[in-house]
């Protein structure tokens, strides 16, 4: 199993890392996490999704505090098949990258592939 860092794109700032990784979401292309680091920041505000696989979802946007970058949304409010993503961290594959502990390479977080979940089960 790969340890690694999940760091924005934008800054390479440190969101969280794979022990906290509880789902491979990638119908969404999400990396979903119980914990963050204190540089993940999300608004109070919700978010209302009006297209796309969170369409009448809604959501706290989660930014970098270091550059602003977004980088993913904690779900409030979704439909059945998405319910169990509610309250978790989901960080856009496009927004960060992978920092690969062992090999010390970092990996753009789209074509990491990590074991299998069952969290939606």
């Amino acid at each position: 199993e790969p340890c690694a860092v999940f760091q924005c794109r934008g800054c390479w700032t440190v969101l969280s890392d794979s022990l906290q990784l509880c789902e491979h979401e990638e119908r969404l292309g999400f990396l979903v996490c119980y914990r963050v680091t204190k540089d993940v920041v999300w608004e109070d505000s919700l978010t209302i999704g009006l297209e796309g696989p969170l369409l009448g979802s809604t959501y706290n946007t989660l930014t970098c505090q270091s550059c602003g970058l977004i980088v993913g949304c904690i779900i409030y409010s979704a439909s059945r098949e998405l319910a169990y993503l509610r309250g978790l961290f989901c960080f856009s594959k496009d927004s960060i990258l992978c920092y690969l502990l062992k090999s010390q390479v970092i990996v753009e977080a789209s074509k990491m592939i990590f074991p299998p979940d069952t969290l939606g089960e």
